[in-house]
């Protein structure tokens, strides 16, 4: 049966994608979906062969047909986004501005307007040497982003069920918004990566809830866990008082800095993190992996 791991956090740079990437190295030729669209790094680390390419239309855009136009200003009047300029003489459409809410279109009495496909961005299916690949960028100034993830989610399981790969490993999106459920929506097992920090614990309340909505069964780490101690036993208490297993503490580690530098993965190198880091995936192997 497939599996999908998904590894969030209620914030960015709480070090999921290195926890990501030491994982795509320890599973044994997984399948790598990295879901943080908006800003994607973990091709920085796996190095990939991009095979196929694809375009994602996530949206509709307002299109200005020129011959048509009469220039009345109707559909700048109406546009709440300014997204309708001004210019020589003609008027035309910002496209990073537009919504797509038809106003426009539906007050322009010369017909002169339509809404049409947008490229929203693309995604890609790479090959890397520790498995495949897919990858995604969402498009400047874009909101679909959790629409591109499901994409995304869609070609991973398409890919492990094609070449017969048990497991699907997903770096997701931080946060609580789409991008973040649209991570961990019927996955398996969910890790949750936090930090000993006052918005850390704040962060890991609010994604916790949020996986709990799903009812998906799911494990803490900690990183850098030992940089306010303080910190960390109030998110120990947190996760007693919530019956959440602690798979993990990962301790501060300059050899995270090192292999980040030279765009390797921390597992690469001997040091407390990494063997603490394959720790956790051994729990996480036994857990998720027998579900």
């Amino acid at each position: 049966m497939l599996r999908q791991i998904a590894i969030v956090s209620g914030k960015g740079g709480t070090g999921k994608t290195t926890l990501s990437a030491s994982f795509a190295y320890l599973a044994k030729h997984p399948v790598m979906a990295d879901c943080d669209v908006d800003a994607p790094n973990l091709h920085i680390i796996l190095k990939p062969e991009i095979k196929e390419t694809h375009e994602y239309i996530g949206s509709k855009k307002a299109a200005l047909n020129q011959s048509k136009c009469v220039k009345c200003g109707i559909c700048q009047q109406v546009c709440r986004f300014d997204a309708v300029g001004f210019d020589e003489g003609r008027y035309f459409i910002r496209e990073y501005a537009c919504e797509g809410c038809n106003a426009c279109v539906m007050k322009c009495p010369a017909g002169a307007l339509e809404l049409v496909d947008s490229l929203s961005g693309k995604y890609f299916s790479s090959k890397t040497e520790n498995g495949p690949l897919i990858h995604a960028l969402l498009g400047l100034g874009e909101e679909t982003s959790g629409g591109l993830i499901a994409e995304v989610r869609k070609m991973a399981v398409k890919v492990a069920r094609e070449q017969e790969i048990p497991v699907v490993i997903i770096d997701g999106a931080p946060g609580i918004g789409c991008p973040a459920t649209s991570s961990i929506s019927s996955t398996s097992y969910v890790i949750v990566v936090s930090e000993p920090t006052m918005s850390g614990l704040h962060d890991l309340k609010r994604i916790v809830q949020t996986v709990k909505h799903f009812r998906i069964p799911m494990g803490i780490v900690i990183n850098k866990y030992d940089i306010n101690e303080f910190q960390t036993d109030e998110i120990v208490k947190y996760c007693e008082d919530e019956s959440l297993e602690i798979l993990g503490k990962i301790p501060y580690d300059k050899m995270v800095k090192t292999a980040t530098e030279q765009a390797k993965p921390v597992v690469a190198y001997d040091s407390l993190a990494s063997d603490e880091i394959r720790k956790i995936w051994n729990k996480v192997e036994n857990i998720a992996m027998k579900r």
